[in-house]
């Protein structure tokens, strides 16, 4: 796709911010800690985290059921044979956290990773060529890697790093991702700027309607914060704080006799 043809596209995204009705959007039902457990991705992307802390991670997920376990890939054999067998999905992060790397790069460590059993991928975008207007770099950056992830049967999300871009760079995020093929946008690494907000994920969800899946991700510590960003949008929810969430979630819908309702 051509420079012209990109430019064209955010400029009529944006003037149909402006003007037209926004798609019908309905959230997910999420009247249960299980409901809202699927929506999750129990993640843990911190540099110094060990073997033990990875192990401990999974056995969350299996305990609570989340969507899936995000980890950096050096992690990704041992949270796939943990995960074998489980309706919990292993994820992990290409390009991470800073998103500069060569797109060739970013499709081989697509390819790496699928030979491993990874079944879904995060990938960041090139934050400063997008911040430069430099649609159709952004644009064969994000499509190379979307199409190592076809090709390996991934579903791949694209971070745009929201704290770090302007409405209108937000609007091009967007609007690039789904011409190069992502299945999700992803508001933030939670390395870079800002976390997810509920205004962002509105955003987002406008611009992408139902063609594709919207993730929070970045500062989501409360089952209120994951409850306010389905309702604005998200049908993803990326946190470290999946166990928290979960024991909020459950109090929240306990009956009165103390029990905890469907799980």
């Amino acid at each position: 796709m051509s420079t012209a043809q990109l430019e064209a596209m955010v400029t009529q995204a944006m003037a149909d911010l402006a003007t037209a009705t926004p798609a019908a959007w309905q959230p997910p039902l999420v009247d249960t800690p299980a409901a809202l457990a699927r929506l999750i991705d129990h993640t843990l992307l911190k540099p110094e985290a060990g073997e033990d802390q990875i192990r401990a991670l999974c056995d969350e997920a299996l305990t609570y059921n989340f969507a899936s376990v995000c980890v950096n890939p050096t992690w990704a054999p041992l949270c796939v044979e943990l995960l074998a067998g489980s309706p919990v999905k292993a994820c992990t992060v290409i390009g991470f956290p800073l998103g500069a790397t060569l797109p060739a790069v970013k499709a081989y460590e697509v390819d790496q990773v699928a030979q491993l059993g990874v079944q879904e991928v995060d990938m960041v975008l090139q934050v400063g060529r997008l911040r430069d207007g430099d649609y159709r770099t952004v644009e064969r950056d994000i499509a190379a890697v979307a199409d190592a992830a076809q090709e390996n049967g991934l579903l791949l999300k694209v971070i745009i790093e929201t704290g770090l871009l302007t409405d209108e760079q937000k609007v091009a995020a967007c609007v690039i991702a789904e011409a190069a093929g992502a299945n999700f946008v992803k508001t933030s690494t939670g390395f870079n700027g800002g976390g997810a907000t509920v205004a962002d994920i509105a955003l987002m969800r406008r611009l992408v309607g139902n063609r594709l899946g919207v993730k929070a991700s970045g500062g989501i510590r409360t089952a209120a914060d994951a409850l306010s960003m389905v309702a604005a949008g998200a049908n993803r929810i990326g946190a470290s704080a999946g166990v928290r969430i979960m024991q909020e979630m459950a109090g929240a819908t306990a009956g009165e006799d103390g029990q905890v309702g469907a799980y």
